[in-house]
């Protein structure tokens, strides 16, 4: 039972890296942001522009002052007009106290409700005209908005501010390509945007107490349950007020690790940007990467994570001089600190998990309690049947095998964040290939180690093996066995089981990242799908996707790989595969300024960059995967789909949209 848990968390941690990308299909899009300016006169020369933005409930803007690499700053850029005015000072804004944020590791500023802007400048030129963009990003705690530009214009004259931009900062060609991303599509209005889907917060619950459960196997924890429990059960002056003690310490332990989330939850910093864009953020995959490899080493038994020990030595002393409920909660607290070289790496895993999806703080809010309970629960089941605990197995090297094969799973897991980075950025570094062959060397580290083969500094003594790791051992060797047909070009290469982690099929040294996944003809161009659609007279199915994105992998080698599917999109639609996560540069006449009804602009720089304003302005949509079935005219055919892995109910879907168009064509 003892090793059961463990190949329990290796399913379990897979999953948790599944969480970073969550479907919502239809999610609708907001704008809780407006902007007003006015210009207000202090002297003959001296004015104040006055911006102030009010935000809706829930939504938060970034101050001027965020360090590079942290979110997106407000910023205020003041045209060059010569002679005409100078600025005063730099741009004033609420003095609000910044509040430090662990994963940017930085102190950062916000504002909610309403913000207000000053800049003082001293005018020369009475006719003087002042244009000012303020380039933002708006978030809440499961979402963050693309940042947008709000452009005005100041006449010192008249003394007036307008919003909008001058005539001469949006040409005729920005003007033109905003309107070709607009596909004027037929039909929308009678599928109106389903309810939204997507992992349950009890899915993150559950992965949380499997965490918990498998750090009570640790060194750190497992040998506390029996100690803790007798000194409350035999310690008491009667059995019923060691019961209530124990199972009040027990409490005290799941509260602690909850607690531990409202941070998160007051700094709404830490759902931007990373929440929402954790899969395609390079610099962050590369963080986790790191992180999650010095996770592993420590789990090895090279060097341990520790907080200082002045903090749990503090906390014993106040538990030990502090009597009654405090007394109990000092305990509860020392527990934590001092186990935390082997929680630390779980709940770092948990974090990564839990924080890159959009339910942001909440989730982790679930996670950690899922945690917590999981570690309370022995100290009130045993207080309650003090019997058990002479059925627990005594502490031994069997925990520190435990730990080795937690460090294992962390270096596996590494890589997917490494990966990340690399499809989003095409570097070509981690081909599927690779990916897979650095699995396999884990995989046979993983399994030499179990057979005693290979040894690390805290092992005991060298020891019989037994049977239950001989087993394990060998459904390692057999795990090595299944991923080796991933190295080869062959029908065997799909390993369906891992579909969304190991990098895409068509990711591959054996072919061409042109060609879409499992080999079909993907037009990674709206304009070239649309023409060959009309040529060939076939419906069109528009897969709004991402490198990065786990559930459109897994869709494209579970669902897509169905025979009847892959013949369906292979030979009766033109596929278009739209991703809206690449990176890579447009040519120079290709980029522009796409102009927003409400006068914002948006700068349409990358790949990524145009295919997602595509998807929100023609399907008030932006989560991925994101289906969509249209005619050669560009009229929908069906109700669009989001992540469907029921082969069944998305070949129906496909067949749906085939026959509404035959029926429209022969009419």
């Amino acid at each position: 039972m003892k090793y059961i848990m463990t190949l329990a968390f290796l399913i379990i941690a897979l999953f948790s890296v599944q969480a970073q990308v969550f479907s919502t299909p239809n999610s609708q899009i907001a704008d809780p942001i407006t902007w007003d300016a006015k210009l207000e006169q202090k002297n003959d020369s001296i004015y104040n522009l006055i911006f102030t933005a009010r935000l809706e409930k829930g939504w938060h803007l970034y101050s001027q002052e965020v360090d590079e690499d942290g979110p997106i700053p407000t910023t205020f850029t003041f045209n060059s007009s010569a002679n005409t005015y100078e600025l005063i000072g730099n741009t004033k804004e609420p003095d609000v106290p910044a509040i430090y944020d662990e994963v940017f590791g930085m102190d950062i500023k916000f504002f909610d409700k309403e913000a207000v802007f000053i800049q003082e400048i001293k005018v020369f030129d009475k006719d003087a005209n002042i244009e000012v963009e303020v380039e933002f990003m708006v978030c809440d705690d499961e979402q963050c908005l693309p940042p947008d530009i709000a452009p005005f214009q100041f006449s010192v004259n008249e003394k007036k501010a307008i919003k909008g931009y001058a005539d001469a900062d949006v040409t005729s060609l920005d003007i033109e390509k905003t309107k070709a991303l607009d596909i004027e599509m037929q039909g929308w209005e009678n599928y109106q945007p389903e309810k939204e889907e997507g992992s349950t917060y009890w899915n993150i619950f559950f992965l949380g107490f499997i965490g918990g459960l498998i750090a009570l196997l640790t060194p750190c924890v497992f040998p506390m349950i029996p100690l803790t429990v007798s000194f409350f059960t035999k310690g008491a002056r009667t059995r019923k007020k060691g019961l209530v003690n124990a199972i009040l310490y027990g409490v005290f332990i799941f509260l602690i690790y909850l607690l531990l989330s409202l941070p998160f939850h007051l700094l709404d910093s830490v759902a931007p940007e990373i929440l929402n864009n954790i899969s395609t953020n390079v610099t962050l995959n590369i963080v986790f990467f790191v992180i999650f490899i010095f996770f592993a080493f420590s789990f090895f038994g090279y060097y341990e994570i520790t907080l200082p020990t002045s903090w749990s030595s503090k906390m014993d002393d106040k538990a030990s001089s502090v009597g009654g409920i405090v007394g109990i909660f000092f305990m509860a607290l020392t527990l934590a600190l001092v186990s935390f070289s082997c929680t630390g790496p779980i709940l770092g895993s948990l974090l990564g998990g839990s924080l890159s999806s959009d339910g942001g703080a909440i989730q982790l809010s679930f996670g950690m309690g899922g945690f917590g309970l999981a570690l309370a629960l022995p100290f009130a089941l045993f207080a309650l049947f003090p019997n058990w605990l002479s059925s627990l197995p005594k502490s031994g090297g069997w925990l520190n095998t435990v730990k080795v094969v937690l460090g294992f799973i962390e270096l596996g897991l590494a890589f997917k964040f490494l990966s990340n980075a690399d499809l989003v950025q095409h570097w070509g570094l981690l081909k599927r290939e690779i990916f897979i062959g650095i699995w396999i060397i884990v995989g046979i580290g993983l399994t030499l180690y179990l057979f005693g083969l290979i040894r690390f500094p805290h092992d005991g003594p060298k020891k019989k093996l037994s049977k239950t790791r001989f087993a394990f051992g060998s459904l390692s060797f057999l795990f090595v066995l299944y991923l080796f047909p991933g190295l080869t070009n062959t029908p065997f290469a799909n390993l369906k089981l891992l579909s969304g982690f190991p990098p895409p099929l068509f990711y591959s040294v054996y072919e061409k990242e042109t060609e879409g996944p499992l080999g079909l003809k993907a037009y990674k161009s709206w304009e070239e799908g649309l023409a060959v659609s009309k040529a060939q007279n076939k419906p069109i199915m528009l897969d709004f996707t991402g490198w990065a994105c786990v559930n459109c992998r897994k869709m494209e080698e579970q669902v897509w790989s169905n025979p009847e599917v892959y013949d369906m999109i292979n030979n009766k639609y033109i596929l278009i595969s739209l991703y809206v996560d690449d990176k890579m540069e447009l040519s120079e006449q290709d980029k522009f300024n796409y102009v927003r009804e409400n006068g914002g602009i948006k700068k349409i720089r990358t790949v990524g960059d145009k295919w997602a304003t595509f998807q929100t302005v023609n399907f008030r949509n932006n989560s991925q995967p994101f289906y969509v079935l249209l005619d050669p005219n560009v009229k929908i055919l069906n109700q669009p789909v989001g992540y469907t892995p029921n082969e069944e109910e998305y070949l129906d879907w496909l067949k749906d949209g085939l026959t509404k168009f035959k029926t429209a064509s022969a009419e």
